[in-house]
């Protein structure tokens, strides 16, 4: 079962020049200081550091929502990506967010909340936002991927569960740990979500020498930069 994250009368745009306010949620402080420096004036953007894991990203979000009103929550962050599909130093922006591991393992392989009936794991994400940010990202130069992000609460570290995640979400591009969490919190107040990832590392066997995670902050700066002129 899908649950679509979208609610056309809150979608920012320049041709509505809509200027209501914009939440962007980052699991650590070092992502949020490369947001602002991205950001040429504050307005109308609210940044904030929730910690680690959906938990944390959800109750975070679900307090901000509760006390400002928001057009928009932007979950924004460094990720895994799978090769092949979001190299190392490239920007994806997600089409679903996707709780890879809610579910249960059973003697038939893994079985997700959706397949047992019990909610769901997944949020699509609007296409028109996804598509207006993807060109605006690509018309600006980076280099964009769109497709589901995973949301995970432990962080990949062997080939094996990298086969496993590929199999569960056949074109699943990266790997995060809040998305869900953003999106869960954004569905039950009716606000738009998106979710933008700038890629650090390959999903797979563990390897920190590897790890291009000053660069993905960099590029997530640049990435602020190009949505502030976008969306406000």
């Amino acid at each position: 079962m899908n649950d679509n994250l979208t609610n056309k009368k809150h979608i920012p745009s320049n041709q509505n020049n809509n200027k209501g306010k914009i939440l962007i949620i980052t699991s650590v402080e070092a992502e949020k200081e490369a947001i602002l420096r991205g950001l040429q004036r504050v307005n109308p953007f609210d940044v904030v550091v929730s910690g680690v894991g959906i938990a944390a990203a959800a109750a975070k979000t679900a307090i901000q929502l509760a006390n400002q009103k928001y057009e928009l929550v932007i979950n924004a962050g460094i990720a895994g990506g799978f090769v092949g599909l979001a190299e190392v130093g490239s920007i994806v922006v997600a089409t679903e967010v996707i709780a890879a591991d809610f579910g249960t393992e059973t003697l038939d392989g893994f079985s997700s909340i959706d397949e047992l009936g019990f909610g769901t794991n997944r949020y699509n994400v609007d296409n028109n936002l996804v598509l207006n940010v993807a060109k605006a990202l690509s018309n600006a130069g980076q280099e964009v991927t769109t497709g589901p992000i995973l949301s995970v609460s432990t962080v990949t570290g062997t080939a094996e569960t990298t086969l496993e995640l590929i199999r569960r979400v056949p074109g699943a591009t990266a790997e995060a740990m809040e998305g869900f969490g953003v999106a869960t919190a954004a569905k039950q107040f009716v606000v738009p979500m998106l979710e933008i990832r700038t890629i650090s590392n390959v999903v797979g066997p563990r390897d920190r020498n590897s790890w291009r995670m000053k660069e993905a902050l960099q590029k997530l700066q640049e990435v602020s930069s190009i949505l502030q002129e976008v969306l406000s």
